[in-house]
């Protein structure tokens, strides 16, 4: 095909090496203070003021004309989701239902003074009460949970006592964090990670809420293995369904998809206020079981007393802390984690920036300040924080109004919720964790982009169903670790070719029209050299150029002993032998090139073995030169003495062109015989 409109471009300039190119252009190191560095950089007070309370950066500029009315609708939208959301998350935490408006209105007052993104909606979130859930069960009193047994009187530690605990010490975890500078940990935790950590937890929230929407009795189930452990205990108690709960569960699913599905799209395109169907369900459903009774005609588990007003503050129990350090590490790196892809995702849409490492002083704090006030481990909820941006939310000001209707509603409105069935409340969990089930569509597209993430999310996915979120927490970090640390033991490398009449090289096995030069190999490698990597680097180098130095040079000496026994006695019959061993020699190599443009990093160790594979090659005649490596390595090579004022010092060009013209031009000076090189 005949190229067209190509354009053209023709330098002249000197070969360059590094050594040249520093002396030409006044090459200066950078001056550096190691302990200046270590040293956080002078900021004013006003400055650090501002970065640790945003509020005091964006509350004066707030524009009270345009952005309060907007920001009271999309405060009233999330208030009236908070209010059956919370509850339904608190029962998934197997907490009192109250705590769920607790959380909406705490933490949001202390993230809207700490917090950067403007849409998150701080609070109640399934994975961490999820989370939250499974250390109650396992250090909470059992007697709190037998609600058939009157006669029982708990006396070990309450269901709030270790959600408060928990809150306390992921939050300090949080602020530790913080103060270390970590908020880049979040990194280690990749978005296959994360979506097949959401995924399997959204099914296993499913199966945990089945015995609360068929209205079984179950005892309450912890330690590893919860969802087999649960579906086993619902198939052998499958014939006391309550079908009274049942017959509730299943129109309250169908009423409020119906309304997702088909009513929601309708309303979208005339109003960006989504339908209450959670609330209208909630009060319509609770209006229905006060009156029809159906806690004692049919046996509906309903949630029972609701205190009202606001809970006094007061310290959590610091004796339960040390029983849930697992717990609360998970805790603290899991909310984070959610916290910041939300918020991140936010600020995109937003075009706006968000802080990591301040998101973790908002979240430690908003944990540490919650679990004085009767809340649980907080998070940011996507579906929440999704439509307070869809409905026009400018800023954290809707924050401010969640928390004053819900304290409204606390203090007047929450003992009408007494008669709510639970089984409610689980249909709420399972219709807004629709979409996060269907997520697993995800994998198929993830294992042909690639295996390996294929596989982490398959890992993370199956551990986190069938085994526990810890489990699944730490496989996923493992396996990412592990596929890091694969490809860096499996990097790119090849054989460089010239596009004739350019100073362009491309990898010969891919691009036929790449050609080699004669007595020069070209060798490409893309990662990083270090002491882990560098037999893999030096066992890539022999396959390519295909020799292997060190096997070259026995030869090459075996070759001489016989071509020395042939001159001493003609009648020797070594000369088959000779013939076997030139085969498999290389005299035409004379130049290695290696190109460092894609080379990230060099230690000490490698750059010794560097200095080995030089003085191997040497000694067959063959010359190393090192091209395309950045200015920092080339300080690393002068530290390690590869690069030196000597006459034996390793030569380093600008580019791979500089190197292979510099070698051409080498091997056309006449030799010592009068033969070129």
């Amino acid at each position: 095909m005949e190229r067209e409109n190509v354009v053209e471009i023709s330098i002249q300039r000197p070969l360059y090496d590094y050594e040249q190119v520093r002396k030409n252009f006044q090459y200066e190191e950078p001056k550096k203070n190691f302990f200046a560095q270590l040293l956080p950089k002078k900021v004013s007070l006003k400055d650090l003021a501002l970065k640790t309370f945003p509020v005091l950066e964006w509350l004066p500029k707030y524009q009270w004309k345009t952005e309060l009315m907007a920001d009271l609708i999309a405060g009233y939208t999330i208030a009236v989701m908070n209010i059956p959301q919370g509850m339904a998350y608190a029962l998934l935490a197997n907490c009192p239902a109250v705590v769920g408006i607790y959380m909406a209105i705490f933490p949001p007052l202390v993230y809207f003074v700490f917090g950067t993104c403007k849409q998150a909606s701080v609070g109640s979130f399934a994975i961490t009460c999820l989370l939250t859930g499974k250390a109650v069960l396992e250090h909470a009193d059992p007697a709190y949970f037998d609600t058939t047994d009157t006669d029982v009187t708990p006396t070990g530690y309450s269901p709030l006592q270790i959600g408060c605990a928990l809150s306390l010490l992921s939050g300090f975890i949080q602020l530790l964090m913080y103060c270390l500078r970590l908020g880049a940990v979040s990194a280690l935790l990749s978005d296959v990670l994360v979506k097949a950590f959401v995924c399997g937890s959204a099914y296993q929230i499913v199966i945990t809420q089945i015995k609360d929407l068929v209205g079984i009795h179950m005892p309450k189930i912890s330690g590893n293995f919860l969802t087999i452990k649960t579906l086993k205990v619902i198939f052998d108690d499958i014939q006391d369904v309550n079908y009274a709960a049942l017959i509730i569960s299943v129109t309250a699913i169908l009423v409020m998809l119906f309304n997702n599905e088909y009513l929601k799209p309708i309303v979208a395109k005339k109003s960006s206020v989504p339908i209450p169907i959670e609330l209208i369900v909630v009060i319509i459903v609770t209006l229905i079981s006060r009156y029809a009774r159906f806690n004692e005609k049919y046996g509906v588990k309903i949630i029972g007393d609701i205190p009202t007003g606001l809970p006094e503050p007061s310290f959590p129990d610091f004796d339960v802390v040390p029983k849930i350090i697992t717990d609360g590490i998970s805790m603290s790196i899991v909310s984070y984690a959610l916290l910041v892809s939300v918020a991140l995702m936010l600020a995109q849409k937003g075009n706006y920036e968000v802080d990591p490492n301040q998101e973790l002083l908002a979240l430690g704090l908003s944990n540490v300040i919650g679990s004085c006030f009767s809340c649980i481990p907080t998070c940011s909820s996507l579906t929440r924080s999704v439509i307070q941006e869809v409905v026009g939310g400018k800023t954290q000001m809707v924050s401010i109004v969640v928390s004053l209707i819900l304290t409204i509603t606390l203090l007047w409105i929450a003992p009408f919720f007494e008669a709510l069935p639970k089984s409610i409340l689980a249909c709420i969990i399972v219709v807004s964790l629709k979409n996060t089930l269907t997520q697993i569509k995800d994998f198929v597209k993830i294992w042909k982009l690639s295996k390996i993430d294929g596989m982490v999310w398959l890992s993370t996915f199956i551990a986190v169903v069938f085994v526990s979120m810890e489990v699944a927490l730490m496989v996923g970090l493992a396996l990412s670790l592990f596929c890091i640390l694969l490809l860096n033991f499996k990097p790119y490398s090849c054989i460089l070719g010239s596009i004739p009449h350019t100073d362009v090289y491309l990898d010969t096995e891919r691009y036929k029209g790449a050609v080699d030069i004669r007595g020069i190999k070209i060798f490409h490698y893309c990662g990083g050299m270090n002491f882990a990597s560098k037999n893999i680097y030096k066992n890539n180098l022999y396959d390519k150029i295909g020799m292997n130095p060190q096997r070259e040079l026995i030869y090459r000496r075996k070759l001489d002993k016989l071509e020395g026994e042939m001159k001493n006695d003609t009648s020797s019959k070594n000369g088959e032998k000779i013939l076997k061993l030139k085969e498999k020699l290389n005299f035409d190599l004379k130049y290695v090139i290696l190109d460092f443009s894609s080379v990230s990093g060099l230690d000490p160790c490698t750059a010794d073995m560097l200095q080995n594979e030089i003085t191997t090659f040497r000694k067959l005649g063959i010359t190393i030169y090192i091209a395309a490596c950045s200015g920092e390595m080339y300080n690393t090579l002068r530290k390690c003495r590869l690069v030196n004022d000597g006459k034996d010092s390793l030569m380093v060009f600008l580019t791979v062109h500089d190197a292979v013209q510099t070698a051409v031009n080498k091997m056309r000076e006449p030799s010592v015989d009068g033969a070129t090189r």
